[in-house]
């Protein structure tokens, strides 16, 4: 289920700028701002790219990409 809301134009047509680049929807673009500001927002300590690794790795074990890492292995 879909909800309306209002944003400022400059929000707008930033996030339309920003969604061809990363191939998203205008909508799908402040979606994923708002996304990743919640969590930088629960997170307060971890910058961007360590929540953009953090992501990319859940999604990348999801779909069986992972490796598991065992202690005491490789030192």
């Amino acid at each position: 289920m879909s909800t309306a809301i209002k944003i400022s134009k400059e929000i707008a047509e930033e996030a339309k700028l920003s969604a061809k680049v990363s191939r998203r929807s205008m909508a799908g673009q402040v979606e994923y701002w708002a996304f990743i500001g919640k969590i930088a927002e629960d997170n307060p300590d971890l910058s961007f790219l360590v929540i953009k690794d953090i992501l990319l790795g859940r999604q990348q074990l999801k779909e069986g990409l992972g490796t598991p890492y065992i202690f005491g292995e490789g030192d």
